[in-house]
């Protein structure tokens, strides 16, 4: 069995993601995670745009989130990002979000399943699951 793959970046918390008590929303760990996964597929080579215009969508299709530490207005998170199965019809991400002092303050997983442009459910090709899956990115 191989490790899992997992790619990370860094963002800083913009103020206007913290809320009236100055603690980040709890919906933006959901955006940064799916920031995490569009970064990930970047980094491995592969985009959203051209799966898009080959025909296929990534849709989610369940996201949870466990809140563990409160983040605050400009705070520096990173976010890593595993593939946890990236084959035919499924793929599926686990993050691990954590601050400037490597606090963890989030975690998560989302899964996806690939449409083709007539929205029915079809396995992901095979150069997009050869990219996604490659180790040497």
């Amino acid at each position: 069995m191989t490790t899992p793959l997992t790619r990370t970046f860094t963002l800083t918390v913009r103020y206007a993601e913290t809320d009236a008590q100055g603690v980040v929303h709890h919906a933006n760990y959901l955006t940064w995670f799916e920031e995490g996964r569009s970064e990930f597929l970047r980094q491995q080579g592969c985009f959203y745009s051209d799966m898009e215009r080959d025909g296929f969508y990534v849709i989610v299709a369940r996201a949870e989130v466990d809140y563990r530490a409160p983040s605050f207005y400009e705070d520096r998170i990173t976010v890593a990002t595993t593939l946890e199965k990236g084959r035919g019809r499924l793929l599926e991400f686990s993050y691990r979000a954590t601050n400037q002092l490597g606090v963890l303050v989030a975690e998560g997983r989302t899964r996806h399943l690939v449409l083709d442009g007539q929205r029915r459910l079809v396995s992901l090709p095979d150069q997009y699951q050869q990219m996604i899956n490659r180790d040497d990115a």
